[in-house]
């Protein structure tokens, strides 16, 4: 995924794409211990997790996305982990424009 995939970043997230042979996404998370402890981390995926579901129907279908939190993303509301992912979605061209 890390080699073969595209990567695009913002100062809040770090997006990973690869196709997959399927008609669904799969989306991994990933919080670092450097961003902060358990429950730091644990609110992180939750918030991007959450931010991802509301807008799974404007992703293109068929994709691998691992998602990496930078340590910038501690104390984010979110609002700002939403507007970072959807950044980012728009960067790696995998939003539908409808």
């Amino acid at each position: 995924m890390y080699k073969n995939g595209r990567s695009f970043a913002n100062r809040l997230l770090v997006m990973y794409v690869l196709e997959n042979s399927t008609d669904k996404n799969r989306i991994g998370i990933s919080v670092s211990k450097k961003v902060g402890n358990s429950v730091v981390r644990h609110r992180i995926t939750r918030l991007i997790r959450e931010s991802y579901r509301l807008h799974e129907a404007v992703f293109n279908s068929g994709l691998d996305i691992v998602i990496v939190s930078r340590v910038n993303a501690k104390g984010k509301s979110y609002a700002e982990i939403e507007s970072a992912l959807l950044h980012l979605g728009k960067l790696q061209n995998i939003i539908s424009k409808t």
